[in-house]
């Protein structure tokens, strides 16, 4: 059964990955929800270039991924599921359930921490918002993430189908939740209860820092809920919201050379931690204003 898994996931992931993609950009061209500011030709050669280029260090570099990690555990006895005699269901469910939390986590973390920050902030400095944005991230973070990544699974010693499951559904709905697409505004409600949509995630992708610091969960909306870091609505409307960061806003930013170098451009500004994208909280605000963002941030899905 392992050695099937294991044979058989790089067929899975990438026939999900071009599917999925393929169907969000007809999907974008077909019904978009914002208005294109930047040629397509510009940024989807420049993302699609980086997540190749990500993929062929992520290979060269580890010599062993999450779901080859998931099966050595399983083989060698490591890992909370390996030592505990527990329903394989139960098992695959929580597993999924824990590495999600794990990249909520993580990807708050890397809002927060500066030095982190500096490479997240590459993602977000696209600045329009489509599936290819869900591709562009530094080849420094992806070599962190995975390492975290690893370092999650060896501990959890979570079954490899549940690896390959969460894998799958991670990719497949960052490629979702990033596409442009009109999506009615009655099946956002209901999806959003069970999976980050693109609404809900465009948000985190506003110019504001404070809506760039919310919505920090890929693929389950309920870690954002639960820890209060959800925003149901950016402040000016999806057509009316800026994307990108204030840093990085020419085009000649969004080619391969200046995203790979941009860690090493300007200051860490726009985290989680940095004082100007929280100076509204050290100001008075009248009472209309209060209830305007109370009712903002706590607006039912």
């Amino acid at each position: 059964m392992s050695d099937t898994i294991l044979a058989a996931e790089p067929t899975i992931r990438l026939a999900t990955f071009l599917g999925i993609l393929v169907a969000m950009v007809l999907w974008e061209v077909g019904a978009p929800r914002r208005r294109r500011d930047i040629p397509r030709v510009v940024r989807w050669t420049n993302n699609i270039a980086l997540v190749v280029l990500d993929t062929a260090i992520l290979r060269l570099t580890f010599p062993i991924l999450a779901v080859g990690l998931a099966i050595m555990a399983e083989e060698s006895g490591w890992g909370l599921f390996n030592n505990i005699d527990t329903p394989i269901w139960v098992a695959i469910v929580v597993s999924m359930l824990l590495l999600d939390l794990a990249i909520y986590l993580q990807h708050v973390m890397f809002h927060a921490v500066p030095g982190l920050w500096r490479l997240h902030r590459m993602h977000h400095a696209d600045l329009d918002f489509d599936a290819t944005t869900g591709l562009r991230f530094h080849p420094v973070e992806i070599l962190i993430s995975m390492g975290i990544k690893l370092a999650v699974v060896a501990a959890l010693g979570p079954p490899a189908v549940a690896v390959l499951l969460f894998e799958v559904f991670l990719n497949a709905t960052a490629l979702f939740n990033h596409a442009n697409i009109d999506l009615p505004r009655r099946a956002d409600r209901i999806l959003r209860l069970i999976v980050v949509t693109p609404d809900m995630h465009r948000v985190h992708h506003s110019v504001d820092p404070d809506e760039t610091n919310s919505n920090f969960g890929f693929n389950l909306p309920w870690w954002d809920w639960l820890l209060g870091t959800y925003v149901a609505q950016p402040a000016k409307g999806h057509i009316g919201m800026g994307i990108g960061i204030e840093q990085f806003r020419t085009r000649r930013d969004l080619w391969l050379d200046r995203m790979l170098f941009q860690p090493l451009r300007g200051p860490a500004s726009g985290g989680a931690l940095d004082g100007r994208s929280h100076m509204e909280d050290s100001k008075p605000v009248s009472s209309k204003q209060a209830n305007s963002i109370s009712e903002r941030k706590s607006q039912e899905p």
